[in-house]
């Protein structure tokens, strides 16, 4: 039997195994786009669980680690895959929330409720994913648990059964077979089963220890987090100013042909009295004794750049977290409409607030908010409807999750996919229709909006017969990859031309935090210049990460 201690260290076990190995799964992402985020949002997703039943006495019921646990996964959830594995417990809450223990066929009588829900949760199921595995883990699992009840010797099956269907995964969809990767929310999913496994059998809890990933042969692509690291090729960032000697007779442009084959990035710029140098190099004392052949050092500056870039980073993701911690206060829902969007850029959440939204909570590509996140956001507007705006696909699922967490109002979900479509949609509202009508109008809207976008290659790949090299520069219509180019301005005008027709009117240009306002400027001249129709072209600085360009067509 399985009592209340058991089944708590298991769900800790679980999600300490894909929490150590979350970079693993990140790797597993078949798109060249930075989206490498399925372990993130799975590990995510499970933690909100652990940390709501982690303090429970060790004599707790299984019905209290459940009623603790499940309803937090579903708060916590984040992306597709946090929403459909928190769905895969939801028949632990439906059959056992008052038992004391459970046994080996009460998992899987469980298992079996979150398996059809989660099927029924997604609109066009895919097979080959973490719902394949789903099913398969539950159904080895069914297949035994008619011969015992006997929890070790059930969930070995359902661990095996899980494996089996990941190994498959490959052969149902072709994406990934031609990636030659396993699909990382079902690899998410079998980590956390076997994390459970270690409990039921062994009663070892597994640690949560990050381990480096692991490329095995089926898991080829490096880390689409790491896309920055490729662009400091050198370590150190050297600057130097000599006194010139007037014993040393060698030309400056010396010294530069000496630097260069140590670094990058060489600067040599003299005059009668000094020399002064920037270099990239790996070896800084060596740039420093070229530098003393032609006479005193004045000053010496040697920084860290990969480490410089490692502080940003984290002082990007502690922002993030800041502003996911601000409390959204609850507020009465006095007005009759009230709106909701989910963005990334302080120019696009400002768009979005002038629009009309009061509430703009941080989220997109690579940073989906919980489920919990996006209920504060709609319990925060004071509204008797609430229109909710993922523009993101990844979010759709858990903005849809709120619904039912709501109860003083109600909550519409526009399923906008795109920043282009939000706005659209938003623009589409009329006062004087009922939900339901402004829900059609919405979607229409959005609807005819083609949105394209220009973001950057996080690895080497090949993608729908196009060879894609790391830092390449991507232009995505409507989610397809259409080209690659090397410069991100060349390819926004090149997109915005295969997106234009004799009907459209309307371009909007909004520019990300790393293109600068002359770039953003020239690209709107060259779209101007590009296009023989007259198009009334906008520039928006929207500051929005991982997208060089957002652009809409009307």
């Amino acid at each position: 039997m399985i009592n209340g201690l058991c089944f708590k260290n298991a769900l800790i076990s679980g999600a300490n195994n894909i929490i150590k190995n979350k970079e693993h799964i990140n790797e597993l992402n078949i798109f060249p786009v930075p989206d490498g985020d399925t372990g993130t949002n799975m590990s995510m997703t499970i933690s909100s669980g652990i940390e709501a039943i982690k303090n429970l006495d060790d004599d707790s019921e299984v019905g209290e680690v459940i009623k603790s646990f499940v309803p937090s996964l579903l708060r916590g959830a984040r992306g597709n895959s946090g929403v459909i594995l928190s769905i895969l417990f939801r028949g632990f809450n439906r059959l056992f929330s008052e038992s004391e223990t459970i046994n080996g066929v009460d998992v899987i009588k469980a298992l079996e409720i979150g398996v059809r829900e989660a099927y029924q949760s997604v609109t066009k199921p895919t097979e080959g994913t973490m719902l394949t595995v789903a099913r398969e883990a539950f159904e080895k699992g069914l297949e035994f648990s008619n011969k015992s009840n006997d929890i070790t010797l059930i969930w070995p099956q359902v661990c095996k059964g899980a494996r089996d269907a990941l190994a498959a995964t490959p052969e149902l969809l072709p994406v990934l077979k031609k990636a030659g990767v396993v699909d990382a929310g079902g690899k998410g999913l079998c980590l956390i089963f076997e994390g459970m496994l270690s409990v039921f059998c062994e009663n070892k809890i597994i640690d949560c220890e990050p381990v480096a990933a692991n490329i095995e042969k089926d898991d080829v692509f490096r880390n689409a987090a790491a896309e920055f690291d490729g662009d400091i090729t050198y370590t150190y960032c050297t600057e130097f100013i000599i006194k010139r000697s007037r014993l040393c007779r060698i030309e400056p442009s010396k010294l530069r042909n000496r630097l260069q084959k140590i670094g990058d990035c060489v600067v040599v710029v003299d005059d009668e009295e000094i020399i002064k140098v920037h270099v990239h190099t790996e070896c800084p004392g060596k740039a420093l004794q070229e530098g003393l052949r032609f006479g005193e050092l004045l000053t010496v500056k040697v920084e860290n750049m990969k480490e410089q870039h490692r502080l940003a980073v984290e002082a990007k993701k502690e922002k993030i977290l800041k502003e996911e911690n601000i409390f959204l206060e609850p507020k009465s829902p006095e007005e009759e409409v009230g709106f909701v969007a989910i963005a990334a850029g302080n120019g696009i959440k400002t768009l979005f607030k002038d629009l009309g939204c009061l509430n703009v909570i941080s989220g997109g590509q690579t940073m989906n908010p919980s489920t919990a996140k996006i209920t504060e956001a709609i319990l925060a507007t004071p509204a008797k409807t609430v229109y909710v705006l993922p523009n993101n696909k990844n979010i759709i699922m858990a903005a849809q999750q709120a619904v039912g967490l709501v109860k003083d109002r109600k909550v519409v979900i526009v399923p906008t996919k795109t920043i282009p479509q939000g706005i659209s949609a938003l623009i589409a509202f009329e006062p004087d229709l009922n939900s339901t009508e402004n829900l059609e109008l919405m979607v229409k809207a959005a609807s005819k909006v083609k949105t394209g976008q220009i973001t950057f290659a996080a690895r080497d790949s090949e993608f729908g017969g196009i060879k894609i090299k790391e830092k390449d520069i991507l232009a995505l219509l409507n989610g397809k990859l259409i080209f690659s180019d090397k410069d991100p301005v060349k390819a926004v005008v090149r997109l915005i031309k295969s997106m234009v027709t004799k009907d459209s009117e309307f371009i909007t240009v909004i520019y990300g935090e790393d293109i600068s306002l002359k770039q953003a400027e020239l690209a709107r001249d060259m779209i101007v210049s590009s296009i023989k129709k007259p198009v009334e072209v906008t520039l928006v600085s929207g500051e929005q990460p991982i997208y060089h360009f957002i652009l809409s067509v009307e």
